[in-house]
């Protein structure tokens, strides 16, 4: 997607500089074995995308310019449904290819054990990702700021995602 890489770039020379300013740092990676619906030959970018993201395939692995060496945990969603919001996915280990990790924790039950009290969002797609996994973070009662810089966004215009995250009290910074 556009703006992805140069996303990723920023994010890990944020986190070079930041890291230690949090009690943790943790990534969402969609992982899509068989989503069902979500992935289209004659996608509608909105519920339906052309397939991305294929668990196992290159596609699916970190973009190069994001260095995870400072990631605590790693979620992955989106396995057999759509996952937009990094709430849905669950804990996976590092070289676990398979990626079904249904039986592990969520995000919301890893930041609760670590007593995580406030979440800042960054990546893609801002208007998707970004977006729910800021509401659902929100919604579960977190502090929640999404960092804008730190983003890429599908839309030309991400005023509208913008003023919903300020409505549901989603901090940007």
């Amino acid at each position: 997607m556009d703006g992805g890489a140069a996303a990723a770039s920023r994010i890990t020379a944020f986190l070079a500089e930041h890291a230690s300013d949090y009690d943790a740092v943790v990534t969402t990676q969609d992982w899509h074995v068989d989503p069902g619906h979500h992935f289209s030959d004659h996608p509608d970018f909105v519920d339906s995308w052309p397939p991305h993201c294929v668990a196992g395939s290159p596609g699916a692995e970190f973009h190069r310019n994001l260095d995870v060496a400072e990631v605590d945990a790693m979620f992955r969603k989106g396995q057999y449904t759509a996952a937009y919001s990094g709430f849905e996915g669950h804990l996976a280990q590092y070289g676990d290819a398979a990626g079904d990790t249904g039986d592990s924790a969520t995000l919301d039950d890893w930041l609760r054990e670590h007593r995580i009290g406030a979440v800042d969002v960054a990546g893609i797609a801002t208007d998707y990702c970004v977006r729910a996994t800021a509401l659902d973070a929100a919604r579960s009662g977190y502090a929640t700021r999404v960092l804008t810089g730190l983003c890429a966004g599908i839309a030309d215009d991400l005023g509208p995602t913008y003023e919903e995250l300020k409505g549901s009290g989603i901090a940007l910074a």
